[in-house]
């Protein structure tokens, strides 16, 4: 049964007269009983126009932010089964898929199960915002050398006894290029840019259990062109403090272009993932593993030349991360990660040289914390993160 017939069968049940509010409040019910097996079976109806590039991704994610107390897994159900199907491969927005978080570039680039007070954190699983005890504020610096920069900053807050607010942004700069006409005459420098703005929300649902959400904003600007996107995130977390062991299943960055450069619309690179952190009893070893863009499998996805063809293994084998943090005291971290996608991809490129690799450290303190990290984000150059958080 395809995703799109349960997505059918929810709105079936809403009238066009609804206002947004009442057709979610209906969805969301009638998803809760659907998983209590008290619906009967109900006739269908042509639905190819509900699914089309997450058309009510936007909609159910702002419903989410404010009414996900009791509707929290039903409303990440509700995003994936409206979101996952549709979008195609090619995306654009690549900035969305860049580390936030130092100590994430350390262990591989991905990761959504970090339980720390990390404010860097909230735009990998936004449901990790519930680890954050206090008023925090974290600034993030990326270097790409020649290539540019990128600098992010985040507010935390939490409030209530379950309650927690985040404000972020990020700002990627190209440094200066030359603009030329179909001669090649020159016709001036501009700098291309990327901005992102958004808001987040976590809360928690019992003492194992947390969940959040994102809304962000996206601004592309090349000259004298622009474009803009919306974008959401949705998360879950599973922590036993007891056994040191954190579960997380998010859905990144799924959303719809509204302006583009030349009037066709392009993806937002949304990305599927679930990992699982795992720190040992007696050694002072956490192992971190994250699956990535699960929802795509088919090897168009992924960067190919003639002589080198992408095997049904290597393409399991992307979809992983691998990460370990050393920690040989409560005040440092040291952190080392592999990513089989960029390994993957850089070696098909040319660029071998520590492709894959990450590498880190990190120091905490009572209100304050420091992480820096190394890994190689691009063929032509390696890559320094540094993260700094503070308590306010």
């Amino acid at each position: 049964m395809k995703l799109c017939y349960l997505v059918q069968r929810v709105y079936s049940r809403i009238t066009p007269k609804s206002s947004v509010r009442t057709r979610l409040s209906t969805t969301f019910e009638w998803l809760a009983s659907h998983f209590d097996e008290r619906i009967h079976h109900r006739h269908r109806f042509s639905w190819q126009k509900y699914c089309q590039k997450g058309k009510y991704v936007l909609t159910l994610s702002l419903y989410f932010i404010f009414e996900m107390k009791e509707s929290l897994i039903l409303a990440l159900f509700s995003i994936l089964v409206l979101n996952l199907q549709a979008q195609e491969s090619n995306s654009a927005y690549r900035v969305l898929q860049l580390p936030t978080s130092a100590h994430v570039m350390a262990v591989g680039g991905e990761n959504i199960t970090l339980n720390e007070d990390d404010p860097a954190l909230v735009q990998h699983n936004p449901a990790l915002l519930t680890n954050v005890n206090a008023q925090r504020l974290g600034l993030s610096f990326l270097s790409f050398g020649e290539r540019g920069s990128w600098g992010g900053a985040q507010y935390v807050r939490p409030f209530g006894e379950r309650h927690t607010a985040a404000a972020f942004a990020q700002y990627r700069g190209y440094g200066e290029m030359t603009a030329r006409d179909e001669q090649g005459q020159a016709l001036g420098t501009f700098s291309p840019k990327d901005i992102i703005a958004g808001v987040g929300y976590g809360y928690v649902l019992s003492d194992r259990w947390a969940g959040g959400a994102n809304l962000k904003f996206v601004h592309e600007n090349l000259g004298d062109y622009s474009a803009a996107a919306v974008a959401v995130d949705v998360g879950l977390n599973y922590y036993d403090e007891a056994e040191n062991l954190s579960l997380s299943m998010v859905l990144r960055n799924a959303g719809a272009q509204f302006k583009s450069f030349d009037g066709r619309l392009e993806n937002v690179p949304h990305n599927l993932q679930i990992g699982v952190s795992k720190r040992l009893e007696h050694v002072p070893l956490r192992f971190h593993t994250t699956l990535t863009d699960l929802t795509r499998w088919s090897t168009t996805d992924y960067v190919q030349t003639d002589e080198k063809k992408l095997s049904t293994a290597r393409l399991v084998t992307n979809h992983f991360v691998l990460g370990v943090d050393w920690m040989p005291s409560d005040y440092i971290t040291l952190s080392a990660g592999y990513n089989f996608r960029r390994a993957y991809e850089m070696t098909t490129l040319g660029g071998a040289h520590g492709a894959g690799f990450s590498l880190g450290a990190g120091l905490s303190f009572s209100r304050v914390k420091i992480d820096v990290a190394w890994s190689k984000q691009h063929v032509a150059s390696s890559n320094l993160m540094g993260t700094l958080s503070l308590t306010l």
